[in-house]
């Protein structure tokens, strides 16, 4: 944990902060209305003024913070106010400074601050006005700073009649030097209510000249219902001599001399002179700002495109429905096939159809909960309305969701099907919580999915266990990444017309420390759709170019080393790059290297596939598609992919001597590949009838069984006598 600097003028700025009479059992009221602002303005559920001491924090107003005791080093705010300007934390996680700050790391979750210093008229700054969240934020921006700034601007105002208030010299400085000439509006009156002085904003914002302040009562600041309740505050701030923790009113509302009303900011401060308490009261038109907060805390709960509550909104809400101890049920949905309507219609029909099941949704739920958008085509309903309901009522609704979204939605003259799945779970049965209830109901969703979709599935405890070893897995991945329990083993691949070696195809395993030695098929799915697929694919292609690298300095020179990619691999690095870095840190060229990929990967990351592998051919890498023939857009691939080579599958290689449709998918195969100039191999080949048949039909290449299993290297270079010639020769 980085600690925050002391500054060189700290014993000044500490002098500073003493003349306002703050402490941790000494808020300032006046300030509460700042830190509302900041916290709605934002939709952050913590913000706050903090004052740094010496060594210690503390709070001159904040709302959303629980009990906090927390020194100058933890604090956020005392690395701010060595700033000039407002400090943005985004992922207090992933900074340096902060990632093992106890805020952090502890109960209070601190992800996300963003602070800017509070200076007094000297420049000493006294504390940071923040706000604070428990997750990340990459969207606040230039216009957030600047209204971070214009409150800043507030709170500030506000520290300084607090020291104004205090101090009986300028208590006693007249009213005109002070509020004259102030933006703000300030009205100055007494105990019995008369207004002394306005300044000319103040004269302005009630429609009045400067000169009539004298004779009326300050109750006409507000309207007539509101009149009591203000008579009623100064009677408590005369009595106690102080305004010091006496709440003032969040919703109020003026009038003009002629007669309109406006929403007012209304902020009141008192000192003693001669025996007596004089007022001040800052006023403000905040109609504008209250109507800006309102639309931003719309949009902030509000899904934009279907006009749905968005996810932040539904869990607000399920959160308080259980926290009441409401019975309640959850429905997650979500679209089947929606990508490829998505993908094929464009994104336009694509928001149309999600308008249209928002639309639909929203009708299902209007007298029974909310309807919401989750994300992308994944939406829910919190079902509160009914009874009692319970499991029955809500697969039932659940039923009827199906049934809805597959009625036929016509947008821009296309007739669109498209369908659903649903999981659900009720509290109190399957969860007393908001987030394990609606991680309950996604359990369930993903169930419906892999069942095949289209259905409902109620949640039961099974899944939960489901899910802990699904986590478990992914655990003991991380753990075989760090502790390198990842192997290569290399597939030999065979010329079909002289039986020599061409080269291997590189294949992981994994060294279990309790299981043994794990097949792909063990763990390659998880592997591929985790966090680590990247990772991993990394490591595979160094260490196979490194291999390869190696046996062709050791009698081998024309050897050629496949390697798989996961699809990940696309989406988090330039791969380009990284082939050509790793091929130039083992010297290896690159006519050596033949990447692999599937059609599924071609047709997820389309755009980026194509440019990658583009640069990769100019580059001179191999390309090829393995299991060519499974896919459904095998023959578009082939004109828009730079390949160099078709891998045909398993299943047809070991059917084409009992089947004839298998036969000729390999004759297509071979055909399409002699079009395009491409080279073929066959996967999969058990027998010397398979290999004599392939030979026959015009196949270059291939590997299986008949030649070899996966080897480790050490085997590998033993079976096929890599090294063996060099050795001799040194040996003579």
């Amino acid at each position: 944990m980085k600690c925050p600097p002391t500054l060189a003028t700290d014993n000044e700025r500490l002098a500073a902060l003493s003349r306002y009479g703050l402490g941790p059992d000494k808020p300032l009221p006046s300030l509460d209305p700042v830190v509302q602002i900041a916290a709605r303005m934002f939709g952050m559920p913590v913000a706050a003024v903090n004052m740094i001491g010496n060594d210690h924090v503390f709070f001159a107003a904040s709302v959303g913070v629980g009990e906090v005791d927390m020194s100058r080093d933890v604090s956020f705010c005392a690395h701010a106010i060595t700033q000039d300007d407002v400090m943005v934390v985004p992922d207090a996680r992933l900074d340096d400074r902060f990632h093992d700050n106890p805020l952090v790391t502890g109960d209070a979750n601190l992800r996300f601050y963003a602070g800017v210093p509070l200076l007094s008229p000297e420049g000493h700054a006294l504390g940071a006005l923040c706000v604070i969240d428990g997750k990340p934020h990459e969207d606040f921006s230039a216009e957030d700073r600047q209204r971070l700034r214009e409150l800043a601007k507030m709170a500030s105002d506000r520290l300084e009649l607090r020291r104004v208030e205090l101090s009986t010299e300028q208590a006693r400085r007249p009213f005109e030097e002070f509020a004259k000439n102030s933006p703000t509006a300030v009205v100055w009156f007494n105990e019995a209510r008369n207004i002394v002085a306005w300044n000319d904003a103040a004269a302005r914002l009630y429609g009045h000249d400067l000169k009539d302040s004298a004779g009326h009562s300050a109750d006409m600041l507000l309207v007539e219902g509101e009149r009591q309740a203000f008579r009623d505050l100064v009677a408590r701030a005369v009595a106690a001599g102080s305004v010091d923790g006496i709440e003032m009113p969040v919703e109020a509302h003026g009038v003009r001399k002629d007669g309109t009303e406006f929403q007012l900011g209304l902020s009141l401060f008192c000192w003693r002179e001669n025996g007596r308490l004089t007022f001040n009261a800052h006023l403000q038109d905040v109609t504008a700002r209250r109507r800006e907060e309102n639309e931003l805390h719309r949009m902030a709960s509000t899904d934009l495109l279907t006009g749905l509550a968005n996810r932040a909104r539904f869990y607000r809400r399920t959160e308080r429905v259980l926290t009441s101890a409401q019975p309640a049920a959850v429905v997650m949905i979500d679209l089947d096939g929606f990508k490829d309507l998505n993908d094929t219609l464009g994104h336009v029909v694509g928001d149309g159809i999600l308008s249209e099941v928002g639309q639909r949704l929203q009708a299902l739920a209007a007298n029974l909960g909310l309807a919401a958008r989750i994300g992308g085509d994944e939406f829910a309903l919190l079902l509160t309305a009914a009874a009692e309901p319970d499991e029955a009522m809500a697969m039932g609704m659940a039923q009827q969701v199906i049934e809805k979204i597959a009625e036929p939605i016509v947008i821009d003259g296309h007739e669109v099907h498209v369908g659903a799945s649903c999981g659900v779970a009720v509290a109190p049965l399957h969860a007393q919580e908001a987030l394990e209830l609606i991680g309950n109901a996604d359990l369930a969703l993903f169930q419906a999915k892999r069942l095949g979709g289209g259905q409902a599935f109620g949640f039961v405890t099974a899944l939960r266990m489901e899910a802990a070893a699904r986590r478990l897995y992914n655990m003991e991945l991380h753990r075989a990444v760090a502790d390198g329990e990842f192997v290569l083993f290399y597939q030999p691949q065979i010329r079909l017309n002289d039986g020599a070696l061409v080269g291997a195809e590189a294949l992981i395993r994994w060294h279990h420390p309790v299981r043994g030695l794990l097949a792909p098929a063990a763990f390659l799915p998880a592997l591929d759709g985790g966090p680590l697929a990247a990772t991993v694919g990394a490591w595979i292609l160094d260490e196979a170019c490194a291999q390869a690298a190696r046996w062709r300095r050791a009698g081998a020179p024309d050897f050629r080393m496949g390697v798989n990619l996961f699809g990940a691999q696309f989406r988090v690095s330039r791969l380009a790059d990284e082939v050509i870095a790793a091929l130039d840190r083992h010297g290896l060229p690159p006519q050596a290297l033949e990447l692999e990929i599937t059609e599924n990967i071609a047709l997820d990351h389309d755009e980026l596939v194509v440019e990658a592998f583009q640069r990769l051919r100019d580059y001179g890498v191999g390309v090829a598609f393995d299991d060519f023939g499974t896919g459904y857009a095998s023959l578009s691939l082939l004109k828009r992919y730079p390949l160099t080579r078709l891998k045909m599958d398993r299943s047809f290689v070991q059917g084409m001597l009992e089947s004839e449709r298998d036969a000729s998918v390999i004759r297509a195969v071979l055909d399409m590949s002699r079009a395009f100039n491409l080279e073929t191999i066959a996967e999969g080949v058990e027998t010397e009838a398979q290999r004599l048949a392939l030979q026959d039909a015009g196949c270059d290449e291939a590997q299986g069984y008949l030649f070899n299993r996966p080897l480790p290297a050490a085997q590998f270079e033993e079976a096929y006598r890599i090294g063996l010639s060099t050795q001799n020769r040194n040996s003579a």
